[in-house]
């Protein structure tokens, strides 16, 4: 694969671009993350996301702990060539490391954030 695609993904100072990644059945929003180009390639490559860890500062396979793969079925770019999106099959139904659906499991309500999404799986027992 020619990696001259890569170079119309416009990065940002840091080389990184947004990624929302979805559910590629429901779409259900999961989770928001970064990538940066070599990230974006493995993905592309090996259709599994992979990210790039801003708090880790390293490369980031998807379940990598968890077990939690996110199988890529598509990935989108949007009209303004800086921001992704990825359709995904989520392993095990938990995209968020608090053991969540969803990364996006709190809802504004009466003037503050409420948790709208149950915990499915307990966090001390997916990462050990």
């Amino acid at each position: 694969m020619s990696v001259n695609w890569l170079n119309e993904v416009k990065w940002d100072e840091q080389g990184l671009v947004p990624v929302i990644t979805q559910d590629a059945d429901s779409g259900e929003v999961l989770m928001f993350a970064w990538m940066n180009r070599e990230a974006l390639e493995r993905t592309a490559e090996g259709g599994e996301a992979v990210y790039w860890s801003r708090s880790r500062r390293r490369l980031w396979h998807k379940g990598e702990e968890s077990g939690h793969i996110q199988r890529v079925r598509e990935i989108r770019m949007d009209c303004d060539n800086d921001a992704l999106l990825l359709k995904v099959e989520q392993t095990g139904g938990i995209s968020c490391h608090t053991g969540r659906r969803s990364c996006f499991y709190q809802r504004f309500v009466e003037g503050g954030w409420q948790a709208v999404e149950p915990v499915l799986k307990d966090p001390k027992e997916i990462y050990k």
